[in-house]
Protein backbone atom coordinates (compact mmCIF):
# COMPACT_ATOMS: atom_id res chain seq x y z
CA UNK A 1 0.00 0.00 0.00
CA UNK A 2 1.26 3.42 -0.69
CA UNK A 3 1.22 5.81 2.63
CA UNK A 4 0.91 9.40 0.90
CA UNK A 5 1.17 13.09 3.54
CA UNK A 6 1.15 16.54 1.76
CA UNK A 7 2.83 19.92 3.11
CA UNK A 8 -1.06 21.44 4.87
CA UNK A 9 -2.20 24.31 3.36
CA UNK A 10 -3.65 26.03 5.96
CA UNK A 11 -2.36 29.21 6.71
CA UNK A 12 -0.36 29.46 9.65
CA UNK A 13 -0.04 25.69 9.81
CA UNK A 14 3.48 24.24 10.31
CA UNK A 15 2.61 20.87 11.33
CA UNK A 16 3.77 17.83 9.24
CA UNK A 17 1.54 14.93 9.19
CA UNK A 18 4.63 12.74 9.10
CA UNK A 19 7.96 12.58 10.34
CA UNK A 20 11.03 10.92 9.32
CA UNK A 21 11.33 9.07 11.49
CA UNK A 22 7.07 7.45 11.46
CA UNK A 23 8.64 7.47 7.71
CA UNK A 24 11.55 4.83 8.48
CA UNK A 25 9.03 2.51 10.70
CA UNK A 26 6.33 2.67 8.00
CA UNK A 27 9.03 1.87 5.02
CA UNK A 28 9.59 -1.20 7.89
CA UNK A 29 7.03 -2.28 8.32
CA UNK A 30 6.67 -2.16 3.63
CA UNK A 31 4.69 0.59 3.49
CA UNK A 32 5.85 2.96 0.10
CA UNK A 33 5.88 5.96 1.42
CA UNK A 34 5.66 9.52 -0.20
CA UNK A 35 5.47 12.64 0.74
CA UNK A 36 5.66 16.26 -0.97
CA UNK A 37 8.89 18.33 -0.60
CA UNK A 38 8.86 20.80 1.66
CA UNK A 39 6.41 18.89 3.77
CA UNK A 40 8.68 19.29 7.12
CA UNK A 41 9.92 22.69 6.59
CA UNK A 42 8.01 24.37 9.21
CA UNK A 43 8.77 22.30 11.71
CA UNK A 44 11.92 21.87 11.33
CA UNK A 45 12.09 18.35 9.00
CA UNK A 46 14.20 18.41 5.77
CA UNK A 47 13.58 16.86 2.62
CA UNK A 48 16.92 14.91 3.15
CA UNK A 49 15.93 13.53 6.54
CA UNK A 50 12.54 12.01 4.62
CA UNK A 51 14.93 11.01 1.55
CA UNK A 52 17.15 9.17 4.13
CA UNK A 53 14.28 7.52 6.22
CA UNK A 54 13.30 5.90 2.82
CA UNK A 55 10.36 8.18 1.29
CA UNK A 56 9.94 9.57 -1.83
CA UNK A 57 9.93 13.30 -2.52
CA UNK A 58 7.59 14.14 -5.24
CA UNK A 59 6.86 18.19 -5.63
CA UNK A 60 3.26 17.84 -7.54
CA UNK A 61 0.63 17.19 -5.03
CA UNK A 62 -2.15 15.60 -7.57
CA UNK A 63 0.36 12.99 -8.44
CA UNK A 64 1.40 12.11 -5.07
CA UNK A 65 -2.29 12.10 -4.05
CA UNK A 66 -3.71 9.61 -7.28
CA UNK A 67 -1.35 7.04 -6.14
CA UNK A 68 -2.56 7.24 -2.38
CA UNK A 69 -3.79 4.11 -0.94
CA UNK A 70 -3.60 5.83 2.81
CA UNK A 71 -3.37 10.03 2.44
CA UNK A 72 -2.54 12.09 5.95
CA UNK A 73 -3.09 15.24 7.06
CA UNK A 74 -3.23 17.20 9.81
CA UNK A 75 -6.01 19.37 8.97
CA UNK A 76 -9.22 18.83 6.72
CA UNK A 77 -8.21 18.60 2.90
CA UNK A 78 -8.71 21.24 0.48
CA UNK A 79 -12.15 19.70 -2.08
CA UNK A 80 -9.22 19.59 -4.92
CA UNK A 81 -7.21 17.27 -2.98
CA UNK A 82 -10.15 15.21 -2.11
CA UNK A 83 -10.98 15.08 -5.77
CA UNK A 84 -7.47 13.82 -6.59
CA UNK A 85 -8.00 10.94 -4.58
CA UNK A 86 -8.93 7.29 -5.80
CA UNK A 87 -12.45 5.52 -4.38
CA UNK A 88 -11.67 3.37 -1.80
CA UNK A 89 -8.73 5.58 -0.35
CA UNK A 90 -8.42 6.25 3.00
CA UNK A 91 -7.95 9.57 4.36
CA UNK A 92 -7.09 10.04 7.53
CA UNK A 93 -6.99 14.07 9.62
CA UNK A 94 -8.87 16.37 12.13
CA UNK A 95 -11.95 16.57 10.23
CA UNK A 96 -14.52 18.58 12.61
CA UNK A 97 -17.04 16.21 10.95
CA UNK A 98 -20.04 17.71 12.56
CA UNK A 99 -19.33 21.49 11.56
CA UNK A 100 -17.78 20.44 7.87
CA UNK A 101 -20.92 18.73 6.83
CA UNK A 102 -20.44 20.11 3.07
CA UNK A 103 -16.62 18.51 3.33
CA UNK A 104 -17.95 15.42 4.71
CA UNK A 105 -20.45 15.20 1.74
CA UNK A 106 -17.68 15.28 -0.45
CA UNK A 107 -15.57 12.98 0.86
CA UNK A 108 -18.31 10.86 0.56
CA UNK A 109 -19.41 11.11 -2.83
CA UNK A 110 -15.37 10.35 -3.68
CA UNK A 111 -16.36 6.99 -2.63
CA UNK A 112 -13.64 7.50 0.15
CA UNK A 113 -13.00 5.85 4.31
CA UNK A 114 -12.59 9.33 5.73
CA UNK A 115 -11.18 8.90 9.08
CA UNK A 116 -11.67 11.47 11.98
CA UNK A 117 -9.00 11.79 14.46
CA UNK A 118 -11.26 13.63 16.97
CA UNK A 119 -13.73 10.45 16.90
CA UNK A 120 -11.55 8.19 18.26
CA UNK A 121 -12.70 6.77 21.55
CA UNK A 122 -10.77 7.79 24.70
CA UNK A 123 -10.43 3.95 25.24
CA UNK A 124 -7.08 2.05 26.88
CA UNK A 125 -6.97 0.49 23.41
CA UNK A 126 -7.22 3.51 21.36
CA UNK A 127 -4.99 5.90 23.79
CA UNK A 128 -1.92 5.55 21.73
CA UNK A 129 -3.94 6.98 18.20
CA UNK A 130 -5.78 9.61 20.54
CA UNK A 131 -4.21 12.95 18.85
CA UNK A 132 -6.84 14.98 19.94
CA UNK A 133 -5.39 14.71 23.73
CA UNK A 134 -1.59 14.86 22.41
CA UNK A 135 -2.33 18.21 20.83
CA UNK A 136 -4.42 19.41 23.48
CA UNK A 137 -1.69 19.02 26.23
CA UNK A 138 0.53 20.66 23.80
CA UNK A 139 -2.01 23.49 23.06
CA UNK A 140 -2.47 23.73 26.68
CA UNK A 141 1.23 24.07 27.36
CA UNK A 142 1.69 26.68 24.81
CA UNK A 143 -1.23 29.13 26.11
CA UNK A 144 0.44 29.03 29.52
CA UNK A 145 4.15 29.83 27.78
CA UNK A 146 1.89 32.36 25.92
CA UNK A 147 0.46 34.54 28.57
CA UNK A 148 3.53 34.76 30.31
CA UNK A 149 4.73 36.31 27.25
CA UNK A 150 2.43 38.78 26.89
CA UNK A 151 1.95 39.26 30.59
CA UNK A 152 4.27 42.31 32.05
CA UNK A 153 5.31 40.97 35.15
CA UNK A 154 7.06 37.47 36.00
CA UNK A 155 5.16 34.28 36.77
CA UNK A 156 7.00 33.26 40.22
CA UNK A 157 7.41 34.61 43.64
CA UNK A 158 10.98 36.55 43.64
CA UNK A 159 13.31 37.70 46.54
CA UNK A 160 14.97 40.84 45.10
CA UNK A 161 17.11 43.62 46.79
CA UNK A 162 14.12 45.84 46.10
CA UNK A 163 11.69 43.61 48.09
CA UNK A 164 9.46 40.72 47.42
CA UNK A 165 7.56 40.56 43.85
CA UNK A 166 4.52 38.44 44.70
CA UNK A 167 3.78 35.78 42.48
CA UNK A 168 0.52 36.08 39.67
CA UNK A 169 -2.10 34.91 40.04
CA UNK A 170 -3.40 32.56 37.03
CA UNK A 171 -7.26 31.14 36.80
CA UNK A 172 -7.44 28.47 34.16
CA UNK A 173 -11.27 27.35 32.86
CA UNK A 174 -11.57 24.13 32.30
CA UNK A 175 -9.67 20.78 33.35
CA UNK A 176 -9.55 18.97 30.26
CA UNK A 177 -6.47 17.71 28.79
CA UNK A 178 -5.47 20.93 27.90
CA UNK A 179 -6.72 22.93 30.66
CA UNK A 180 -4.76 20.17 33.14
CA UNK A 181 -1.35 21.35 30.87
CA UNK A 182 -1.77 24.82 31.23
CA UNK A 183 -1.86 24.37 35.02
CA UNK A 184 1.12 22.13 35.19
CA UNK A 185 2.64 24.64 32.85
CA UNK A 186 1.71 27.58 34.73
CA UNK A 187 3.17 25.89 38.12
CA UNK A 188 6.34 25.18 36.75
CA UNK A 189 6.60 28.78 36.24
CA UNK A 190 5.83 29.54 39.38
CA UNK A 191 2.21 31.07 39.37
CA UNK A 192 -0.18 30.87 42.09
CA UNK A 193 -3.24 28.76 40.29
CA UNK A 194 -6.73 28.96 40.37
CA UNK A 195 -8.98 26.49 38.32
CA UNK A 196 -12.72 25.60 37.17
CA UNK A 197 -14.70 22.86 35.56
CA UNK A 198 -17.81 21.81 35.43
CA UNK A 199 -17.10 18.43 36.34
CA UNK A 200 -16.29 17.81 40.42
CA UNK A 201 -14.47 14.62 39.60
CA UNK A 202 -11.47 16.79 38.56
CA UNK A 203 -10.95 18.36 41.43
CA UNK A 204 -8.33 16.22 42.77
CA UNK A 205 -6.94 15.83 39.56
CA UNK A 206 -6.71 19.92 39.75
CA UNK A 207 -5.36 19.76 43.12
CA UNK A 208 -2.41 17.37 42.78
CA UNK A 209 -0.90 19.50 39.71
CA UNK A 210 -0.44 22.88 42.47
CA UNK A 211 -3.93 24.50 42.03
CA UNK A 212 -6.42 25.35 43.71
CA UNK A 213 -10.35 23.68 42.45
CA UNK A 214 -12.81 26.69 42.64
CA UNK A 215 -16.31 25.29 44.12
CA UNK A 216 -19.33 26.85 42.09
CA UNK A 217 -22.45 25.49 42.54
CA UNK A 218 -24.22 25.44 39.21
CA UNK A 219 -26.34 21.95 39.43
CA UNK A 220 -26.34 19.03 38.61
CA UNK A 221 -23.37 18.17 35.66
CA UNK A 222 -22.39 14.99 33.53
CA UNK A 223 -20.02 14.42 31.35
CA UNK A 224 -19.90 12.39 28.74
CA UNK A 225 -18.84 8.36 27.96
CA UNK A 226 -15.34 9.61 26.52
CA UNK A 227 -14.68 11.85 29.99
CA UNK A 228 -15.63 15.18 28.19
CA UNK A 229 -17.82 17.54 29.74
CA UNK A 230 -21.45 18.02 28.75
CA UNK A 231 -22.91 21.35 27.17
CA UNK A 232 -24.26 23.14 30.09
CA UNK A 233 -27.73 25.23 30.13
CA UNK A 234 -28.15 28.82 29.75
CA UNK A 235 -28.85 29.05 33.29
CA UNK A 236 -26.16 26.92 34.15
CA UNK A 237 -23.46 29.32 32.42
CA UNK A 238 -25.63 32.08 33.93
CA UNK A 239 -24.48 30.21 37.67
CA UNK A 240 -20.99 29.96 36.42
CA UNK A 241 -20.22 33.12 35.29
CA UNK A 242 -21.55 34.51 38.39
CA UNK A 243 -19.30 32.63 40.51
CA UNK A 244 -16.26 32.92 38.25
CA UNK A 245 -16.52 36.77 38.23
CA UNK A 246 -14.63 37.71 41.31
CA UNK A 247 -12.12 34.76 40.75
CA UNK A 248 -11.24 36.52 37.44
CA UNK A 249 -11.17 40.08 38.79
CA UNK A 250 -8.62 39.33 40.78
CA UNK A 251 -6.37 37.28 38.29
CA UNK A 252 -3.43 38.42 36.44
CA UNK A 253 -3.70 35.47 33.59
CA UNK A 254 -6.90 33.79 32.62
CA UNK A 255 -7.27 30.81 30.06
CA UNK A 256 -10.66 29.67 29.00
CA UNK A 257 -10.37 26.21 27.41
CA UNK A 258 -14.01 25.46 27.63
CA UNK A 259 -15.41 23.48 24.30
CA UNK A 260 -18.18 21.49 23.01
CA UNK A 261 -17.25 18.75 20.32
CA UNK A 262 -19.50 19.27 17.10
CA UNK A 263 -20.80 23.35 18.47
CA UNK A 264 -19.74 26.30 19.14
CA UNK A 265 -17.36 27.27 22.23
CA UNK A 266 -19.98 28.52 25.14
CA UNK A 267 -19.44 32.12 26.01
CA UNK A 268 -18.12 32.47 29.45
CA UNK A 269 -16.30 35.61 30.09
CA UNK A 270 -18.15 38.57 29.49
CA UNK A 271 -16.99 41.73 28.40
CA UNK A 272 -17.53 43.49 31.54
CA UNK A 273 -15.68 40.76 33.81
CA UNK A 274 -12.53 41.08 31.35
CA UNK A 275 -13.16 45.24 32.40
CA UNK A 276 -13.16 43.80 35.93
CA UNK A 277 -9.59 42.49 35.91
CA UNK A 278 -6.36 45.25 36.44
CA UNK A 279 -4.86 46.88 33.09
CA UNK A 280 -2.31 44.74 31.92
CA UNK A 281 -3.36 41.65 32.71
CA UNK A 282 -4.03 38.62 30.01
CA UNK A 283 -6.75 36.38 28.75
CA UNK A 284 -5.98 33.97 26.86
CA UNK A 285 -8.88 32.12 24.97
CA UNK A 286 -8.02 28.88 23.81
CA UNK A 287 -11.96 28.33 22.36
CA UNK A 288 -11.61 31.19 19.82
CA UNK A 289 -11.50 29.42 16.58
CA UNK A 290 -14.77 27.81 17.64
CA UNK A 291 -16.47 30.51 18.20
CA UNK A 292 -14.78 31.45 21.60
CA UNK A 293 -15.47 31.15 25.21
CA UNK A 294 -14.35 34.82 25.38
CA UNK A 295 -16.62 38.51 24.41
CA UNK A 296 -14.45 40.19 22.12
CA UNK A 297 -11.59 38.03 21.39
CA UNK A 298 -10.60 37.67 17.68
CA UNK A 299 -9.09 34.88 16.05
CA UNK A 300 -5.13 35.40 15.90
CA UNK A 301 -5.37 38.71 17.00
CA UNK A 302 -4.38 40.75 20.50
CA UNK A 303 -7.07 43.31 21.34
CA UNK A 304 -7.02 45.44 23.88
CA UNK A 305 -9.85 45.70 26.62
CA UNK A 306 -9.64 48.42 29.03
CA UNK A 307 -5.53 47.65 29.29
CA UNK A 308 -6.37 43.98 29.01
CA UNK A 309 -4.53 41.63 26.48
CA UNK A 310 -6.89 39.26 25.41
CA UNK A 311 -5.50 36.38 23.02
CA UNK A 312 -7.12 34.66 20.28
CA UNK A 313 -4.48 32.91 19.11
CA UNK A 314 -5.26 29.84 16.92
CA UNK A 315 -3.69 26.84 16.19
CA UNK A 316 -1.92 26.98 19.46
CA UNK A 317 0.03 23.02 18.50
CA UNK A 318 1.93 24.82 15.42
CA UNK A 319 3.46 27.08 17.78
CA UNK A 320 5.42 23.97 18.82
CA UNK A 321 5.54 22.58 15.65
CA UNK A 322 8.53 20.32 15.89
CA UNK A 323 7.43 18.48 18.68
CA UNK A 324 3.14 18.50 17.68
CA UNK A 325 4.44 16.88 14.67
CA UNK A 326 6.53 14.40 16.21
CA UNK A 327 3.46 13.59 18.29
CA UNK A 328 0.78 13.24 15.54
CA UNK A 329 2.73 11.23 13.24
CA UNK A 330 3.23 8.97 16.22
CA UNK A 331 -0.43 8.69 16.42
CA UNK A 332 -0.76 8.04 12.83
CA UNK A 333 1.86 4.87 12.47
CA UNK A 334 -0.03 3.55 15.68
CA UNK A 335 -3.28 3.84 14.36
CA UNK A 336 -2.03 2.30 10.53
CA UNK A 337 -0.32 -0.55 12.70
CA UNK A 338 -3.24 -0.96 14.95
CA UNK A 339 -4.78 -2.35 11.50
CA UNK A 340 -2.35 -3.59 9.36
CA UNK A 341 -2.72 -7.01 7.82
CA UNK A 342 1.16 -8.43 8.13
CA UNK A 343 0.23 -11.39 5.42
CA UNK A 344 -1.05 -8.65 2.64
CA UNK A 345 1.05 -5.50 4.26
CA UNK A 346 -2.64 -3.64 4.25
CA UNK A 347 -5.32 -2.36 6.65
CA UNK A 348 -8.77 -3.64 7.69
CA UNK A 349 -10.97 -1.23 9.18
CA UNK A 350 -13.31 -3.66 10.40
CA UNK A 351 -16.84 -1.70 10.42
CA UNK A 352 -17.52 -4.02 13.69
CA UNK A 353 -14.46 -2.82 15.21
CA UNK A 354 -15.00 0.03 18.41
CA UNK A 355 -12.81 2.03 17.19
CA UNK A 356 -13.47 1.86 13.43
CA UNK A 357 -17.22 2.41 14.57
CA UNK A 358 -16.35 5.58 16.20
CA UNK A 359 -13.39 7.00 13.78
CA UNK A 360 -14.98 6.04 10.54
CA UNK A 361 -17.04 9.14 8.85
CA UNK A 362 -17.48 7.84 5.29
CA UNK A 363 -17.49 4.64 3.83
CA UNK A 364 -19.11 3.14 0.41
CA UNK A 365 -20.32 6.60 -0.88
CA UNK A 366 -22.23 7.21 2.67
CA UNK A 367 -22.08 9.27 5.82
CA UNK A 368 -21.92 7.20 8.92
CA UNK A 369 -22.09 9.80 11.53
CA UNK A 370 -24.24 13.05 11.46
CA UNK A 371 -25.00 15.76 13.72
CA UNK A 372 -27.59 15.14 16.48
Amino acid sequence: MHVVATRESSIGELRAALVPDSVEELVSDGFDVSVQSGIGSGAGFSDQAYADAGATLEGDVSTLLNRADIALHVRRPDPEAIADLKEGAVHISFLDPFQETELVGAMARQGLVAVSLEMVPRSTRAQKMDALSSQASLAGYAAAVTAAHHLPRIFPMMMTPAGTLSPARVFVIGAGVAGLQAIATAHRLGARIEAFDTRPVVAEEVRSLGAKFVDIDIGETEQTEQGYARELSPEQIEMQQRGMAAVIARSDVVITTAQVFGRPAPRIVTRDMVKAMEATSVVVDMAVESGGNVEGSVLNKVVDVDGVRVIGFGNLPSHVATHASEMYSSNLLHFIREFRVEDTNTINLDPENDIVKACVITRNGQVLHKPK
